[in-house]
């Protein structure tokens, strides 16, 4: 079924918890173990500003859909960021845009590089590249959904679970959009799907692994994916992936867990 991008830009909103009773977390608190991969959540996803500047120097600017998607994906994803920060506040943790200005500078000059990296290479594939980004995209964005299911599963805490479970259904409209321009486009192109596989099978890592201490990687990576039903929630996402033209045989997720040793 195409994805109708008339209708998700009109319906697109902020995830609500206004609703929730978040004095439950003062009486019944999260662990430690799980607020640190909440913080590493929140600052992923507020730092999705910088991978839709990275593709605005892209061929993908030019599509009509993409960019009316990535505005409003943009948009989504901030208030994601913003409804787990609440979460934290409610545990006495502060996470403001201050400090992750600050960890962005601390990238320097690769954060500095990384939109002329993009830019200079998609020039060089062509509008092919266009595939490789939404491919990439569906990847992150089938690990965003697995991860807070995950979470939300895990811990079992209502309010959390609750909140969680509302951040990744949007996430899944998102999933649906990257995945069916990803296979759209591999369908029509072989060069799109030979670059596309060495793309994810060179390059790709754990949705935030480019920005955070690899230890936080770890830490969530194991947290979210690691024993016998976070490899089984790692496999569904390598499958999705699989599926795709030209991807067959790929398992880019247990791979970047393997080579960060998480147990199985």
């Amino acid at each position: 079924m195409a994805f109708d991008i008339d209708k998700y830009t009109k319906t697109s909103t902020n995830v609500n918890w206004s609703d929730l009773d978040f004095d439950e977390f003062r009486t019944n608190p999260l662990p430690p173990d799980t607020l640190r991969s909440i913080r590493y959540m929140a600052d992923v996803e507020y730092h999705t500003v910088c991978y839709l500047r990275d593709m605005l120097v892209t061929p993908s600017h030019q599509d009509a859909d993409v960019t009316g998607f990535m505005t409003m994906w943009n948009r989504e994803e901030f208030w994601h960021g913003e409804a787990l920060s609440a979460v934290l506040a409610a545990h006495d943790i502060t996470l403001e845009f201050d400090e992750l200005k600050s960890k962005r500078l601390k990238l320097g000059w690769k954060d500095r590089l990384d939109p002329v990296k993009q830019s200079v290479l998609s020039n060089l594939v062509g509008k092919d590249f266009v595939a490789v980004h939404m491919i990439w995209g569906a990847a992150n964005e089938w690990s965003a959904v697995a991860a807070y299911n995950r979470m939300a599963d895990l811990e079992g805490h209502p309010i959390l679970a609750e909140l969680l479970r509302r951040i990744a259904k949007q996430e899944a409209r998102h999933v649906a959009f990257y995945a069916t321009q990803a296979r759209e486009r591999l369908a029509k192109s072989v060069v799109a799907q030979k670059f596309a596989r060495f793309a994810l099978s060179s390059f790709w890592g754990p949705v935030g692994s480019t920005i955070m201490d690899e230890a936080e990687v770890k830490h969530v990576m194991s947290h979210l994916m690691g024993g016998p039903d976070g490899r089984k929630a790692a496999s569904a996402i390598d499958a999705h992936i699989a599926k795709m033209p030209g991807m067959e045989g790929l398992t880019i997720v247990n791979d970047s867990l393997d080579k960060r040793g998480i147990a199985a």
